[in-house]
């Protein structure tokens, strides 16, 4: 029995996969790369935006043809608005919510029944999911053997007008941080090198349990603590904090301790107060500006990465030159550009799409633009350094290795070498482009 798994959307629903593998090898199932060889074909979805849906579509008119000519089952779980619930209930066999997971064995073993909880598709908004608990309690088979994602926490509670996440994974729910610091010491211990703590909205962990779980700030303080005890050099990353619940704190613990990455990702959206306000972003340009001055002060070395909509429903042109401003101010290492598009389920989507899609285009082009001058000008300044750097694959062109620095810039090296993977290696940097560095193993 085989098993063919496709993931969309971000790194939490890479994790939740990992944790789907898992359940479905314990019941014997083999996974494959090849569709056409697996009976169980299975989709991660993401909601949030409108393409990766669109590939949920299409998959599945493809598999519905193919039973046709042999037995299959298919399945969709992940990030799922309730309208698309309701669309998926008539062409997929099974449907389910992550936080039901561990039932997803007799599911598959009774064929055909959907469960309760995926059938609750007219909610307004998710509860509260207190049974996400479950699914954090089965091991994930890691994709990869140097790095992994841990979830700490699951949901929203911000309700950004753009943002459909609080509509399909419910409100914040805190992962113990006992379990959290369990999985990070197992992977260290297996010689994991890249670690990414994984959230919604990572830096309000722990402010759902009322005091009866330690903060954001306290958690990588104890992560701190524990690479600093370790033998083992590793890194710890997270994603995505909010700007609202970002503290000195936090910033001032990530620069005592090694092992806490030197890359912070922080989403401003848009750089103009009044389009921010529309997106109930709950955070000005002055407390986004005194975020970054603490990182540049207190972590001077460290990358900056962020997200940017551009042609949210009323920006026009001055509004989006107040983002390039901003842009320009801030230098950010990389951006996640998307062009905004309405999601049914987020407050917006009951607007009008004022911004036409050329207009969406145009200003994705400029400000990408952007990004490659502050990004090259940035990249310069390391020429002629050592940095250390994670071998992490192959350069589909040059055939060479290819890795990240610890602030995830990508470095292509001057050779390739199999022995080197998933290991961190001192890198001497040669050359500089827009988004890339190139160099030689020291």
């Amino acid at each position: 029995m085989k098993y063919h798994l496709i993931t969309l959307g971000c790194q939490m629903n890479i994790a939740d996969s990992e944790r789907v593998s898992s359940v479905l090898e314990g019941m014997g199932y083999e996974r494959t790369d090849k569709e056409e060889d697996a009976t169980l074909l299975g989709i991660l979805a993401c909601s949030v935006r409108q393409k990766p849906i669109d590939k949920v579509y299409n998959k599945i008119a493809q598999w519905n043809r193919w039973k046709n000519k042999r037995n299959l089952i298919t399945f969709v779980s992940g990030c799922l608005l309730p309208a698309d619930k309701e669309k998926f209930l008539k062409t997929f066999d099974l449907i389910f919510p992550m936080s039901e997971l561990g039932q997803f064995p007799d599911m598959i073993r009774e064929y055909g029944v959907v469960t309760p909880a995926a059938l609750k598709t007219r909610q307004p908004i998710m509860p509260k999911n207190e049974h996400i608990a479950a699914m954090w309690h089965i091991k994930p088979k890691y994709q990869s053997t140097y790095e992994a994602f841990v979830p700490i926490q699951n949901g929203c509670d911000k309700f950004c007008t753009f943002c459909a996440v609080p509509y399909t994974r419910g409100r914040e729910v805190s992962r113990p941080s006992s379990e959290i610091l369990d999985e990070i010491r197992h992977l260290v211990n297996q010689g994991y090198k890249s670690i990414t703590l994984l959230g919604q909205n990572v830096n309000s962990y722990g402010l759902d349990k009322n005091g009866e779980e330690i903060t954001f700030s306290q958690l990588l303080r104890e992560i701190g603590e524990y690479g600093k005890s370790s033998e083992h050099e590793f890194w710890v990353y997270f994603t995505s904090p909010h700007p609202q619940d970002m503290n000195r704190e936090v910033i001032e613990v990530i620069a005592v301790y090694d092992c806490l990455a030197k890359q912070i990702h922080l989403p401003m959206q848009s750089g103009d107060e009044r389009v921010l306000i529309k997106m109930n972003r709950r955070h000005s340009m002055d407390k986004f500006r005194r975020i970054v001055a603490d990182i540049r002060e207190l972590i001077p070395q460290a990358t900056l990465f962020t997200d940017i909509i551009v042609g949210f429903t009323g920006e026009g042109e001055p509004e989006f030159m107040n983002t390039v401003s901003a842009y320009e101010e801030f230098k950010f290492n990389m951006a996640y550009i998307a062009m905004y598009s309405p999601r049914p389920g987020a407050a917006s989507f009951r607007w009008e799409d004022e911004v036409t899609s050329d207009d969406k285009k145009e200003r994705l082009r400029r400000l990408s633009d952007v990004l490659k001058i502050c990004s090259h000008e940035y990249n310069e300044t390391l020429l002629g350094k050592t940095l250390r750097v994670l071998i992490n694959g192959t350069d589909r062109k040059t055939g060479f290795s290819t890795g990240l620095t610890e602030g995830k810039i990508i470095v292509r090296i001057d050779r390739h070498d199999e022995s080197l993977m998933g290991k961190i290696v001192d890198v001497k940097i040669t050359s500089a482009a827009n988004l890339s560095l190139s160099g030689e193993v020291v």
